[in-house]
């Protein structure tokens, strides 16, 4: 077996027919992209787990299902924990709105068969309030019920402007994460402006530039070169 389809077999347990496809036509492209992504989701200043979870939030923002699965796998085995990956899940309301969340249940719904959790499953049609208390059942701590407590009221009372700041405080993960999910979201999208003002918000509490160069490459995975021009334009040259 080809270097590239032994590595994706490690990473999904098979061979996904995308990738299978891409060594028929081209071995050598395949290799490419596989050192490519080997490089981009590496240990670094950012873990292999926070690449992987920020992938699944970033994804299920842009209504892009299929990559966001995909990552939900790497999340669980690099020891995400379901708190964390609904607290992705529904920074993800930010930018793609009630479709994000109800896109975000098919990512739930696979780390609950990946942790072989016992929970019931929620209509994928379910209004953000309705995936907001599903969501809240699985906080196991007294500081996550008051944060979900205190997100259901302002879903209740939908304050917009303070239900998305709400949503950017850190609780199990932590602001400086969600402001670089951010920034990653505006990335893939292609938004320069938006880009630079959430590179440059994350910098003030606290992320770091190698931080933010690396979810560049992990960006440029899931959305192609034009987004590394994207965040480029907002990196500080060194």
């Amino acid at each position: 077996m080809a270097t590239g389809l032994e590595y994706f077999k490690k990473v999904y347990d098979v061979v996904p027919g995308w990738v299978q496809k891409m060594h028929d036509y081209n071995p050598a492209i395949l290799d490419h992209y596989t050192a490519l992504r080997g490089a981009a989701m590496a240990p670094g200043v950012l873990s292999v787990k926070e690449k992987d979870i920020l992938l699944v939030g970033m994804n299920a923002a842009r209504h892009y299902a299929r990559s966001m699965v995909y990552h939900t796998k790497g999340a669980i085995d690099g020891g995400a924990t379901l708190e964390e990956l609904v607290e992705y899940l529904l920074v993800a309301f930010n930018y793609g709105g009630e479709k994000a969340l109800q896109i975000g249940l098919q990512s739930f719904e696979y780390a609950l068969e990946l942790t072989n959790a016992d929970a019931e499953n929620i209509s994928h049609e379910a209004s953000s309030l309705e995936i907001v208390r599903y969501y809240s059942a699985f906080a196991s701590t007294d500081k996550s019920k008051s944060y979900f407590t205190n997100l259901l009221d302002l879903f209740t009372t939908e304050d917009e402007n303070a239900l998305k700041e709400y949503l950017l405080e850190g609780n199990v993960v932590s602001t400086q994460m969600k402001y670089l999910m951010m920034t990653g979201i505006y990335t893939t999208v292609l938004k320069n402006v938006e880009t630079d003002y959430w590179a440059k918000e994350s910098r003030e509490i606290g992320v770091e530039e190698a931080e933010l160069a690396e979810l560049g490459y992990i960006c440029l995975l899931t959305a192609g070169i034009p987004s590394w021009f994207e965040i480029s334009d907002a990196l500080i040259q060194k």
